[in-house]
């Protein structure tokens, strides 16, 4: 199983950035997929979470309304569309699976909010 993110970066604030997951190793059509993330002092938490057909989404209360978690199943991929980005969404973010009972997670991808 490997899970590996892109796509942070630096990001004025009200900007936007999308991060993406690539999955392999296992099968990723029958998995749910989630976003976490954590700042600097912090404990990670869940910013976002996705069913495995894509069908429901649940979402961090910071984050309702400006962050949007999405799959493409075929290339095994999942996506999170950040906009009205704030300071305090500075992170490093992970994608997480629970796969065949052992938990997974990506290398992270740092995001920075800053002007």
């Amino acid at each position: 199983v490997q899970l590996v993110e892109s796509g942070g970066g630096l990001v004025q604030p009200g900007g936007s950035l999308r991060l993406s997951c690539s999955a392999s190793g296992f099968t990723f059509s029958n998995y749910a997929m989630n976003w976490y993330r954590q700042a600097p002092g912090k404990e990670r938490g869940l910013v976002a979470r996705i069913t495995s057909a894509g069908g429901s989404t649940n979402y961090a209360d910071s984050v309702k309304g400006r962050f949007t978690i999405s799959r493409d199943n075929v290339k095994k991929m999942v996506y999170l569309q950040m906009n009205s980005l704030k300071p305090e969404d500075t992170a490093v973010y992970y994608c997480y699976g629970r796969i065949l009972g052992f938990e997974h997670w990506g290398q992270g991808t740092q995001v920075t909010v800053s002007s």
